[in-house]
């Protein structure tokens, strides 16, 4: 695998990092500061917001200026926004805070992308192996984020400043790894000629497949997933079982990324996500039998194996919806559709949880999970009357 590769992996091992520690605390801090319960989980939200402004910005600002000098730029806002959260803890200004995180997921959408410059970096035979080692750059990060949540919550006298203190430091040393990265040119990588317009691009089966799939994967994971520090926490655990807890599901999300690209292509994307649907749903089951730490640590683990048999193979399967010269419509496209779901998922995790509570939420999200493979069963019989002769 080219060494390249291998440094995106680190940089995404350190993005997903500091996306754990923010999973674990930022529910906590909006708790602490919101004027209302409802709105623990905005700081969240605005987080997966700024991420959704970036996407669109991100791809066409990588198509023009390289992929190189986009993930510096994102790093380098993702350090603003680290400045503006500190400086809020500080002053206990909820809205301020909500704009550091803002801005810290902007930086955030920005490193969405490394999977994507993995696909650059590599052979085309490599594609899913490329991606599945960029990706499992999150196991570090399922030891290093929670250990780095712990140690750095009380680490200043202002509660959870040593938090973005770590977060910070984090950046700043994938600002460093970056610049040892050589990455292709966007001229190499993006091609020209004459693009097809976008509505054709996305009207594509594969595109509508990839995307739902990426689409209810992330967000169930991630409704689930945010909602999970506050059902722990009203269920009486301490934080350190809620970083136990996330720390096991992360790991769950990126271990199985070594081995994702040898199965997606032995098997095929359709049945890689079909499998994936099948273990989200198996999530919201499970948090049906026992609210002890056992049974969070269960679903979750179930949850984050979902995420990444539905995610990973969506990622490669949306590389075949487009020619090199639509790489960044198309790209911006997925990365806008897919991360605005997150985003109003994170938002809603809060009042659901408050409302509903962790049980009936996760039984709703059962049938939604099943979504995809409906439409893979819908899409496959309707290729088997149009050619009795396909098999799959």
């Amino acid at each position: 695998m080219p060494f390249n590769v291998m440094l995106l992996s680190l940089c995404q091992a350190l993005l997903v990092s500091g996306n754990i520690l923010l999973i674990a605390v930022s529910p906590l801090i909006g708790a602490r500061l919101a004027p209302d319960p409802a709105w623990s989980t905005a700081p969240v939200a605005t987080q997966w917001l700024g991420l959704m402004c970036a996407t669109i910005p991100a791809s066409l600002i990588m198509a023009r200026l390289g992929r190189k000098r986009g993930f510096l730029l994102g790093n380098l806002l993702g350090l603003a926004g680290v400045v503006v959260a500190a400086q809020a803890l500080v002053s206990e200004a909820f809205s301020l805070f909500m704009l550091g995180t803002w801005l810290i997921g902007i930086g955030i959408g920005f490193g969405q992308l490394y999977r994507f410059a993995a696909v650059e970096a590599a052979p085309l035979a490599l594609r899913d192996r490329a991606i599945g080692l960029v990706m499992g750059g999150g196991v570090l990060a399922a030891f290093f984020g929670p250990w780095l949540a712990r140690i750095s919550r009380e680490a200043a006298v202002t509660p959870f400043l040593g938090s973005f203190l770590g977060l910070g430091a984090l950046y700043l040393v994938a600002l460093l790894v970056l610049l040892a990265t050589r990455l292709p040119p966007p001229e190499k990588t993006h091609g020209d000629g004459q693009p097809r317009h976008l509505g054709e691009i996305v009207r594509q089966p594969v595109f509508v497949v990839a995307v739902l799939s990426a689409l209810i994967g992330y967000g169930v994971m991630n409704l689930a997933m945010t909602a999970t520090p506050l059902a722990m926490s009203g269920a009486g655990h301490h934080f350190n079982h809620v970083a136990t807890t996330i720390q096991w599901h992360v790991l769950a999300m990126f271990l199985p990324s070594f081995a994702t690209g040898h199965l997606t292509a032995r098997f095929g994307a359709p049945r890689m996500i079909a499998a994936g649907c099948v273990l989200l749903a198996a999530s919201g089951l499970a948090a049906q039998v026992e609210a002890g730490v056992a049974g969070f640590h269960f679903a979750l683990i179930l949850l984050g194996l979902g995420w990444n048999f539905t995610f990973l193979p969506a990622t490669g399967l949306l590389t075949e919806a487009y020619r090199p010269v639509e790489k960044a419509r198309t790209q911006a496209a997925n990365e806008f559709l897919v991360f605005s779901t997150v985003a109003v998922t994170a938002l809603l995790a809060g009042p659901l949880v408050n409302l509903l509570g962790w049980t009936l939420l996760n039984a709703l999200l059962v049938p939604l999970s099943l979504v995809p493979i409906a439409l893979l069963a819908w899409q496959r019989l309707a290729r088997r009357r149009q050619d009795p002769h396909i098999s799959g």
